[in-house]
């Protein structure tokens, strides 16, 4: 049973923007029929000022071990949504179905300092989310969002297109002409690989060296952004992307005219994006 001061300070919690942030955008994608069940995940880095405010750093609830060693993250500050819970929940249960954890100096565990209530663990992706971090963070300093979720279209998309960086890529490209304003380096694609591994881990957070989006196929998408606003915003250009790709190859007719490369490059001159040489 909790504290009174447990209580209040999950009730004053829920005044911070962060936590409303993710009440709001859990419930959001789970309204879009991406994050069925507990499918999908999001950690969101926090500065020590914003939490300050709000909880004190020092009072560990519990500490959590990690199986792989994250020292680059050392005493950084996470919100994150809890391994096994439900997206649709969270507006109900915020202390139940999230958690703010701080890596330990060694990058070996990580102390709980609020949510996550009873046994509640972070996310069984934390090694992709974790290791995307720090890879984003490198090319990035003002990189602070990783998250998952499983994007209806894109995931169709991989059982009906070829699974080619570069033809995955221009293909969402000329699906929307924002496309490649919004994701001008394209998008990274992994093989089939087992969920929740640090294997999966490293891959994921490879690709993020070159792009913001890395799609896991048949299974989902990442996307890292500088706010909860830049991530959603990036996963969902490609879905709708996505969405219309398949709208147009279920028609009988098939595609009979769509943006063309030279076009592309006008775009990208236009808003002063350089898209992937690799794929125009």
């Amino acid at each position: 049973m909790k504290t009174i001061q447990e209580i209040e300070t999950d009730l004053f919690l829920l005044d911070a923007p962060f936590v409303k942030e993710m009440m709001e955008i859990t419930y959001n994608m789970w309204k879009f029929n991406w994050d069925e069940r507990n499918g999908g995940n999001i950690s969101y880095l926090l500065h020590e000022e914003e939490i300050r405010r709000y909880l004190r750093n020092d009072h560990v609830l519990r500490t959590i071990p990690l199986d792989f060693p994250v020292k680059e993250l050392a005493g950084k500050y996470f919100i994150v949504t809890g391994s096994g819970k439900y997206f649709k929940n969270v507006k109900a249960s915020p202390a139940e179905c999230l958690g703010i954890i701080k890596v330990s100096e060694s990058g070996q565990s990580v102390d709980l300092l609020w949510g996550l209530s009873g046994d509640g663990k972070p996310t069984s992706e934390l090694s992709a989310h974790f290791r995307s971090h720090i890879t984003r963070l490198a090319e990035d300093p003002n990189h602070r969002v990783i998250m998952h979720t499983h994007a209806t279209n894109i995931i169709a998309m991989t059982f009906t297109h070829d699974l080619n960086e570069k033809s995955f890529s221009k293909t969402l490209w000329k699906m929307c002409t924002e496309c490649i304003v919004v994701f001008p380096e394209g998008v990274g694609i992994l093989p089939w690989m087992v969920p929740g591994t640090d294997l999966i881990g490293e891959a994921t957070a490879d690709k993020m060296r070159d792009t913001r989006l890395v799609i896991w196929p048949h299974h989902g998408i990442l996307g890292a952004g500088a706010s909860i606003d830049d991530a959603f915003g990036l996963i969902e250009t490609a879905e709708k992307a996505a969405q219309v790709y398949m709208l147009v190859s279920a028609h009988q007719s098939g595609v009979k005219q769509s943006i063309t490369d030279d076009e592309l490059v006008e775009l990208a001159q236009a808003f002063g994006v350089k898209p992937n040489s690799k794929f125009i």
